[in-house]
């Protein structure tokens, strides 16, 4: 099964308290999307790059958690972070410290499922992500 999943990360301050979210969907029919889940999770004190990379892990944990019951043959992940995008393709390299061990679970997770592939997307078509974001950090302060 084909999925497509939209993730985004956010710090209020940089760094400063910070929350991951992502929105899961399958496709039913050519063209046709049904969200089978949204997720969300306060990750404490980050910067935005952290969060990002917090909100692939969230979506990919989930995947591999309930991959008997998913399914996953290939997966589209759709972010708003064009670093994070470049340096998960492999276009830009980790530099920074704090997010290579984050690249490298992502990188571990990868492997673990069938066909990922990371796309760039606008902050306009990743609206529910964000406002998932948004919505937890609200809860939090």
């Amino acid at each position: 099964m084909n999925y497509r999943i939209f993730c985004d990360g956010g710090a209020r301050g940089n760094p400063g308290p910070a929350a991951c979210g992502c929105v899961i969907e399958v496709e039913v029919k050519p063209a046709q999307w049904r969200v089978v889940a949204r997720l969300a999770k306060f990750i404490g004190q980050a910067t935005n790059n952290q969060a990002e990379y917090q909100a692939v892990l969230l979506a990919l944990n989930h995947l591999k958690a309930n991959q008997a019951k998913l399914k996953a043959d290939q997966v589209s992940l759709n972010l708003d972070s064009e670093l994070v995008t470049k340096q998960l393709r492999g276009e830009y390299r980790v530099k920074h410290i704090e997010l290579k061990p984050l690249f490298w679970q992502v990188r571990e997770l990868v492997l673990q499922l069938v066909k990922v592939e990371f796309y760039h997307i606008s902050r306009a078509k990743n609206s529910i992500a964000d406002r998932l974001v948004n919505l937890e950090l609200n809860k939090h302060q």
